[in-house]
């Protein structure tokens, strides 16, 4: 009963700092981009990743939250499949994003001379047909959710999720046969892409790193360019995406292989899918100080 307890305190811990967290980023940079003069593909990235992470937060948390309180099975049938499959697709988003992020940093930062500078895009808005893709790519990936997906009070012969309010019904083998190799060809081919542009903006900033060094033994005056800072910044939130990403796996994989019902383990992967959507915009916002940058920039356009 303790346990039960602390595992609900913390889940609405998670989902409502990891909510408040994603909209003061989205509100920060959406003044940022709306009002600066120069529109930034980063900023309008950053946005539709704390929106996406807003909404898994809500779809995952906000269930679990109200059946804290009493209130089983608070779900019909549609309502079981919309939040499921809005969650399923909400993450797969969040992966293609987070990739996208890091590869367009990279290209930002990359020097003139490289080729890679050719890529650059040209306006913020040229990375909107990046975001329908990616909702249309995870929506067919898991469009197998709608028919797997029921609510317990419509029928209690099928196996049980731990969420308490739907079931995952038996797929068929051609149905996993299908879904599964495109989820890992989706995460393979964007994670590779992470991992690429990430490995690259360490050797630009371990260069940059280095010219620092030789410009302080010659007692030069230099600043860090905002490029370089707003690199270091997703690189941070890239290694938190990693950690919660292939925890969540190591667990997942762990309990798919375990013959008993581990409820620790079981919570504990349940904790690791909320996590990068809860702290990724404190690292945001630890990292560049965002609420206070953004208000003391009004407040000196109001002076």
């Amino acid at each position: 009963m303790v346990l039960k307890f602390i595992k609900e305190i913390v889940f609405l811990f998670m989902t409502v700092l990891g909510t408040l967290g994603n909209i003061s980023v989205t509100v920060n940079y959406m003044i940022s981009l709306l009002g600066g003069p120069e529109k930034k593909p980063i900023h309008l990235i950053l946005i539709h990743l704390a929106f996406t992470n807003i909404i898994i937060l809500l779809v995952k948390g906000l269930p679990k939250i109200i059946a804290t309180f009493g209130l089983r099975n608070f779900l019909d049938d549609i309502g079981c499949k919309i939040v499921v499959y809005l969650e399923r697709v909400a993450r797969g988003v969040s992966i293609c994003t987070s990739s996208l992020l890091t590869v367009v940093q990279a290209i930002i930062i990359s020097p003139r001379a490289s080729g890679w500078r050719r890529l650059r895009p040209k306006s913020a808005w040229h990375i909107l047909p990046f975001f329908s893709f990616f909702w249309m790519l995870n929506a067919l990936i898991s469009v197998n959710l709608i028919h797997s997906i029921t609510s317990t009070s419509l029928n209690t012969s099928q196996l049980k999720n731990e969420d308490n309010y739907c079931y995952f019904m038996l797929e068929s083998q051609k149905t996993k046969w299908i879904v599964l190799p495109l989820m890992v060809l989706r995460d393979a081919v964007f994670q590779g892409a992470m991992g690429g542009a990430s490995g690259y903006m360490v050797s630009l900033l371990h260069k940059h790193h280095q010219h620092v060094l030789y410009l302080q033994k010659a007692k030069l005056l230099y600043r860090t360019p905002p490029e370089l800072r707003a690199a270091q910044s997703v690189l941070l939130l890239m290694l938190c995406f990693l950690f919660f990403y292939w925890t969540d796996c190591a667990f997942s994989l762990f309990l798919s292989l375990s013959l008993g019902n581990n409820s620790l383990m079981v919570n504990i992967q349940e904790f690791m899918t909320l996590g990068y959507a809860t702290f990724s915009p404190l690292v945001l916002i630890h990292r560049d100080g965002l609420p206070a940058e953004c208000w003391h920039a009004q407040w000196e356009k109001v002076r």
